[in-house]
């Protein structure tokens, strides 16, 4: 799969069918419209290409009327969007900066200039609400007059519900804010993860507990930060983490702020792996790419007085994550896939 910034440049294809959105999680309904195009795609012999967004058009109005609680919790980072949409067998995709110049573009505009000069689109297939433009002036009837004027397809594509549930990224978000992750999974088809490379921390986990037995390190943490301030998901979590050894590691972690030892607003996935693969050594884990899949939330993220206090937490909370994945042991056989 190819991925362009913007639409300026020479490797991308001279004509395709597209499909346009922001695609956060790349859920179940976001599958099936790119079967779908991809279908299309191959029937008439052109690539398959998504147009998306960064930031998400709702967190640059936001951030425009001085508003933040107005923009949408972050489902996925780019490159776990990246990731799943390859996974889908999406040819080229596009990924344009949302910014002021992008955002008062006048609809008509944007076909002419975007779709038809720009990415020489011959079908186009939108969701049900799908809107564009400057003030969201364009939709659905405009896109498809301006299809039959210049000579390219559109098509739309209805809700896609399971279990009479409409599928949604704002359903994932609110699965997720729940912590419930079995629901996410359901409406993501897959469970929920985060991915990244690993890298260097304050070296806390490895204090904390030291004079325990079996714990000569304490509680080593992988830590991966998500790129953005306001993850669909928070708190403390039973997870699998894929990438470090042939078979996934099953662990404790915490996605948040770490408002204990830290509260910088920065967000951190910290993982600590119940047991650590002696061939790693102590530090072998910098710098790999892993994906870590959050399987099963057992409480909000609090803040300790003191690192004792915040030791016999983790302590607890490793038990915990023990306890869940040794009953869900199934669990193992269905998400042993790497997709990275």
């Amino acid at each position: 799969m190819q991925v362009f910034r913007g639409f300026h440049h020479p490797g991308i294809a001279g004509a395709c069918a597209l499909t346009i959105g922001n695609f956060d999680g790349v859920h179940r309904g976001h599958q099936a419209m790119l079967a779908l195009l991809k279908s299309e795609a191959q029937h008439r012999g052109l690539p398959s290409c998504v147009m998306s967004f960064e930031p998400h058009p709702r967190d640059f109005f936001a951030r425009k009327m001085g508003k933040p609680e107005l923009a949408p919790a972050r489902i996925a980072s780019l490159r776990d969007k990246l990731g799943e949409l390859e996974r889908c067998g999406i040819d080229q995709v596009v990924v344009l900066r949302f910014d002021e110049q992008l955002a008062s573009l006048p609809a008509q505009d944007f076909i002419a200039e975007v779709l038809d000069r720009g990415l020489g689109a011959k079908y186009v297939l939108v969701g049900d609400d799908f809107r564009f433009g400057a003030k969201r002036q364009g939709d659905y009837a405009s896109l498809d007059a301006a299809g039959r004027q210049r000579g390219f397809d559109v098509a739309r594509m209805m809700s896609y519900e399971v279990h009479g549930e409409r599928v949604s990224s704002s359903a994932v978000r609110a699965a997720l804010a729940a912590g419930d992750m079995e629901g996410a999974a359901a409406l993501l088809g897959r469970p929920y993860s985060i991915s990244g490379h690993v890298v260097h921390g304050q070296k806390l986990g490895r204090r904390l507990n030291e004079s325990s037995e079996g714990a000569a390190d304490g509680f080593r943490t992988l830590n991966l930060r998500f790129p953005h301030d306001k993850p669909a998901a928070h708190g403390i979590f039973a997870v699998r983490t894929h990438g470090l050894a042939d078979d996934p590691l099953d662990g404790v972690a915490s996605l948040g702020v770490r408002p204990t030892v830290e509260d910088a607003g920065r967000v951190l996935l910290e993982v600590h792996c119940l047991d650590w693969p002696a061939a790693l050594g102590r530090d072998g884990a910098y710098g790999k790419l892993v994906r870590v899949e959050l399987l099963h939330k057992l409480r909000d993220e609090a803040r300790f007085e003191g690192l004792p206090a915040l030791t016999a937490a983790i302590r607890r909370d490793a038990d915990a994550a023990r306890a869940y994945l040794a009953t869900h042991a199934s669990l193992r056989r269905q998400t042993t896939r790497d997709r990275i």
